[in-house]
């Protein structure tokens, strides 16, 4: 995974944050959509894109901090 070992951890960081807390006001998407998976409402196709559009970065920062693990000795 090269493409993923040119992204700089700054930036995968920030964007990570920024992504899980957006839309700041007036209640994160994530928070929401936490929500109406618990409540069992988390059925439209928007609102699934939603997530994992939220969670990419946070997905792909966890993808090079384990592919950065397992090439160290």
């Amino acid at each position: 995974m090269r493409w993923l070992d040119r992204i700089p951890y700054p930036l995968l960081i920030g964007a990570t944050i920024f992504m899980l807390g957006a839309p700041f006001v007036p209640e994160p998407h994530l928070v929401e959509k936490a929500r109406l998976l618990a409540e069992g409402r988390l059925s439209r196709p928007i609102d699934i894109f939603d997530v994992f559009w939220h969670l990419l970065p946070a997905a792909l920062l966890g993808l090079k901090w384990m592919s950065r693990r397992k090439a160290k000795p």
